[in-house]
């Protein structure tokens, strides 16, 4: 098969799903699947002329199929789709923000349909929803991590490769167990920070607009949808609980140290946190 795929289904019209249809649309034959007719024909407004309610219109003939939808949502959309009409040979990945319980619940599937599946994971979100919120440049620049637990072919894990590089990702690949504990830590951690600082830092809400850049900057990822990320912490809770539990140990030892209290263990503790945000600027790529 070749590296370049004719034909890409979407299915979920958020901001992940609708930024990949605006990024391919003027180059691929893309189509972009609501589950209400009406999403579709606001999306026609937008300038998404691809967009359908149709799953069977949505899903004929593609050979890339991406599920853009919460995980939890996958398995009986998959389903949905391989009964509308999905080709037995197209390649079917998500962008989903845990990689286990993909790979997991769309294994008895899989197996039936044929689909090779391999998990895809763009770290391009923000705390921003919707199709309102898509734009074809989201992804420039973005790591994608990619995992092949369910035992796609070499040929269609370096399609997916070349796929996503086009729309400017740069490819990582790990094992689902791998992906769920780094993510847990790199992002799923951050987002129940943010949460918790906005919860103690504006427990009164009429102090906010006192606040600065340091407050904003912090608590930006806390404005994201609750729900979504419920079923995320929820879904990848054996990784994460580790990391808040590490989390909980610093700010006792700060505590601690505030209680003594005690400047030069306080700016120790200070400064091997600012050494290690750092290096954020040197490991980028």
């Amino acid at each position: 098969m070749s590296h370049i795929f004719n034909r890409v289904s979407v299915l979920g019209g958020g901001l992940l799903g609708g930024s990949i249809v605006l990024a391919l649309q003027d180059r691929t034959d893309t189509r972009l699947w609501f589950r209400k007719q009406e999403a579709a024909e606001n999306a026609h407004e937008q300038g998404i002329y691809q967009a359908t309610g149709d799953l069977a219109e949505a899903v004929a003939n593609c050979d890339l199929l991406i599920l853009a939808v919460p995980v939890g949502a996958m398995p009986p959309l998959l389903a949905a789709a391989v009964q509308a009409g999905l080709p037995g040979d197209c390649l079917v990945t998500d962008v989903g923000s845990v990689k286990q319980a993909p790979h997991q619940m769309l294994q008895a599937i899989l197996e039936e349909s044929g689909n090779p599946f391999i998990g895809s994971h763009p770290m391009a979100g923000s705390e921003q929803n919707g199709l309102t919120a898509a734009h074809g440049q989201l992804f420039k620049g973005a790591a994608c991590l990619l995992t092949n637990d369910s035992a796609a072919s070499a040929e269609h894990c370096a399609a997916l490769e070349a796929f996503w590089e086009s729309l400017g990702c740069r490819n990582t690949w790990f094992n689902a167990r791998e992906h769920d504990e780094l993510v847990a830590r790199i992002s799923h951690l951050p987002h129940v920070v943010a949460a918790a600082g906005a919860k103690v830092s504006l427990k009164n809400p009429e102090i906010g607009g006192f606040g600065g850049g340091g407050l904003r900057d912090t608590t930006r990822v806390a404005s994201g949808n609750p729900g979504m990320w419920a079923e995320i912490l929820t879904e990848n809770r054996s990784a994460i609980i580790p990391a808040i539990e590490e989390t909980i140990s610093e700010l006792r030892e700060i505590l601690a140290t505030l209680q003594k209290p005690d400047q030069e263990l306080t700016h120790q503790w200070l400064r091997e946190a600012k050494q290690l945000r750092d290096t954020l600027h040197r490991n980028s790529i």
